[in-house]
């Protein structure tokens, strides 16, 4: 792929109001997942991801366990997912995917986010296609041949491995998740995953540079104080 996979997350912040708006997305996203399907995370393996990914951000588990009672309880509200495509600052591309129980709050909420911070909004598809829904992990090490080596011994199939300032990332179909980790667990038990993920990985990368930085900060912080705002991918790249 020739590019570095950059983490796009929801960061950890120092304020309690900013954890609580993590932990609420969380909590969100847990909710739904085992509302459409099982709370059993040993039989709903999405759920089982997500819950090893709160885990990993900090995220309480009071908040993971209200999420499942909530959802074993079958009442409740009734999310759906909403995704939009676009344009942000620098000609940059980017993906904003949502849960929301009012398609027109959040369309709208969004849109401000664009106009506000010169970026334009598009329709589904607009640059959906110059991403890959793909398995991610990056974890600390210099021998790339090896990595693969390994996965292919437990017939995985990897889409490809970089190997960059002594990390290595492996990308990998997104419907291999569990296959990658288990094999990467089972050939090289000491190794710690730094980022273990599904996301949006970009074809290209798009430069952003001078003014547009600042912009592209800004819009980037517009879309994650959205509350119905769970992952944001983009391809862009800040010139150093």
């Amino acid at each position: 792929m020739g590019r570095k996979f950059e983490v796009r997350k929801l960061s950890m912040a120092k304020t309690a109001g900013a954890k609580i708006k993590v932990y609420s997305k969380y909590g969100k996203e847990i909710y739904v997942c085992a509302k459409n399907g099982s709370i059993d995370p040993d039989s709903n393996l999405s759920l089982k991801r997500l819950i090893e990914k709160a885990k990993k951000d900090q995220v309480p588990s009071h908040v993971i366990e209200k999420a499942l009672d909530k959802a074993k309880g079958g009442a409740g509200e009734d999310f759906a997912t909403a995704r939009y495509e676009g344009f942000g600052p620098g000609n940059c591309m980017v993906i904003v995917d949502c849960l929301t129980d009012n398609n027109n709050r959040t369309f709208m909420d969004i849109r401000q986010c664009f106009v506000k911070n010169n970026a334009k909004i598009g329709g589904p598809g607009t640059v959906g296609h110059m991403f890959e829904h793909q398995a991610v992990f990056q974890f600390k090490g210099d021998d790339e041949e090896a990595v693969l080596e390994n996965l292919m011994m437990e017939d995985v199939d990897v889409s490809d491995i970089e190997c960059e300032d002594g990390v290595i990332t492996v990308y990998a179909p997104h419907t291999e998740f569990f296959k990658v980790k288990n094999a990467l667990a089972a050939t090289m038990p000491d190794v710690t995953l730094d980022v273990e993920e599904i996301a949006f990985v970009p074809q290209t990368m798009t430069e952003v540079s001078g003014d547009d930085v600042a912009a592209f900060e800004k819009f980037l912080d517009a879309l994650n104080d959205c509350d119905d705002v769970q992952n944001v991918y983009h391809n862009a790249e800040i010139a150093e």
